[in-house]
């Protein structure tokens, strides 16, 4: 039987050739790879004796510790689909998930109907460390782990990525950065959604260390951080960057000589913002992708490299990855003109949850739902992302979830849009427009049900009253023209 799991495979390969080194770091515990390996396997053969077989699914809490990385790869040793939640998402939409993929045991937190544990109810200490890559019996075709992204409907879909998948992310994302075994990189982002998890995952097909913090919220911790592991490379969104300007002036580029690399992504940049930054790190790499969920970056530049022309969002990552500008139809459109970015490539998702695939591809090439185009010389531009979906500070928010929670509050109607954050801080934020007269409740009577029922980064930053919501003929809201 062949290895289901490169990625696994390169983690034991560094446990046999480099045992001592450490690969991960969370607070004052180092795990050197020969103990990650170990407890990798012991986490397998625990879930094993929990009832887990392949092909399962374990729904598991993105809590940034040692402990979830041993259960999320001792998961995909056993040939079981991660179906990683965020620590900090609400009942409804665990639920929701729960029901979409049916998982058999929850890990990290609670789930009424389902056997759930907690990270420290297990001890996988008493297990046995024999778990042979081979002995699950999967492929590399497998499911390795199931990503739920907001919907344009409100409805999360469902991302299915192989081990296959999540390899190949990992080694497109590697070979354009640069990223070597001699990598020391403090992971700030959250690990629940695919810029942090393709991070912890470069690290560790590399041999590298990677050192998990809590966030960037606490900026002294982040540059303590830096300094006391001698960090070679982070990645932020940009958001974190505006924090990190805002909290902490200039007082970042003191590590310069230091920063190899820093990988930028989820959301686009402001381009004083990237002649900023190589003017504090004139020497690092400093990479911005592009990409989804469903096509991990797919695209790539720096920079440096790109500093006479900071509009691009580069070329492809590799030459395993194709983009290429369709029209509505499915035809290939010339340089120059604008049309839909579709992607080709070896991490493209296998395909959503319970969906046919029917309209998600124009043949081979995944439908990304974003516009642009490519230049003479090849560059590809970005025009505009996902219609009306907001992005608040990299993570993507549906209006259509929030006018349905406000609806739900007896609101007779609503609409909302992306608008500039006031702040300057998550580069937009959610705008409700409230039908004036369908309601008795006030602005902070909304606000405040709301953070009852959504995430907070979900709940409208601004609101106003509209003395009529613009919709198309057919009925449908034209967010759009609200958008500012």
């Amino acid at each position: 039987m062949t290895e289901h799991s490169p990625l696994l495979a390169a983690i034991f390969r560094h446990a046999d050739e480099t045992p001592a080194k450490a690969a991960v770091v969370d607070g004052g515990l180092s795990v050197s790879y020969a103990e990650l390996a170990r407890n990798v396997r012991r986490a397998a053969n625990a879930l094993v004796s929990l009832g887990v077989r392949r092909g399962d699914r374990v729904a598991i809490s993105a809590q940034k510790g040692v402990e979830y990385v041993y259960f999320y790869l001792g998961a995909q040793l056993i040939g079981a689909a991660n179906v990683v939640v965020d620590a900090d998402t609400n009942a409804g939409r665990l639920r929701f998930i729960e029901a979409k993929t049916g998982p058999v045991l929850c890990l990290g937190y609670a789930s009424p109907g389902i056997k759930s544990l907690a990270f420290g109810d297990i001890d996988i200490s008493s297990a046995s460390a024999d778990m042979p890559l081979e002995a699950a019996g999967a492929s590399a075709g497998d499911v390795a782990e199931i990503l739920f992204t907001t919907g344009t409907t409100g409805e999360p879909k469902g991302v299915c990525l192989s081990h296959a998948n999540i390899f190949a992310s990992a080694s497109n994302i590697n070979s354009f950065i640069g990223n070597t075994s001699e990598d020391v990189e403090v992971l700030a982002l959250p690990i629940c959604h695919s810029f942090g998890l393709g991070r912890l995952r470069c690290c560790l097909v590399k041999g590298a260390t990677i050192v998990l913090l809590g966030s960037f919220a606490n900026l002294p911790l982040f540059f303590k951080a830096l300094e006391r592991h001698g960090a070679t490379g982070f990645g932020m969104v940009p958001a974190a960057w505006a924090f990190i300007r805002k909290v902490g002036g200039t007082r970042i580029a003191k590590y310069a000589s230091q920063i190899r690399y820093i990988e930028i992504g989820s959301a686009a940049m402001p381009i004083e913002q990237k002649r900023e930054l190589c003017e504090l790190f004139p020497t690092t790499r400093i990479c911005h992708h592009y990409g989804l969920t469903e096509a991990s970056r797919a695209a790539f530049m720096e920079y440096h490299a790109e500093i006479g022309d900071l509009k691009t969002i580069g070329r492809e990552v590799c030459d395993k990855v194709s983009i290429r500008i369709f029209d509505e139809n499915g035809v290939e459109l010339p340089d120059g003109t604008s049309g839909e970015i579709c992607v080709k490539g070896n991490m493209v998702m296998k395909g959503y949850l319970d969906r046919d695939g029917e309209g998600d591809f124009f043949g081979e090439y995944f439908r990304t739902g974003d516009v642009g185009y490519r230049s003479e010389d090849g560059k590809l531009y970005l025009v505009s992302r996902k219609k009306e979906m907001i992005n608040v500070g990299g993570k993507k928010v549906s209006p259509v979830e929030i006018e349905d929670a406000v609806m739900a509050l007896g609101v007779e109607d609503c609409i909302c849009a992306a608008a500039q954050d006031p702040d300057g801080m998550l580069g937009e934020v959610p705008k409700l427009f409230v039908l004036r007269g369908g309601t008795t409740l006030t602005f902070p009577e909304i606000k405040s049900a709301l953070a009852n029922v959504l995430e907070t980064y979900k709940v409208p930053a601004l609101y106003d009253w509209i003395d009529a919501i613009p919709k198309t003929a057919s009925g449908k809201k034209q967010r759009l023209k609200l958008m500012s």
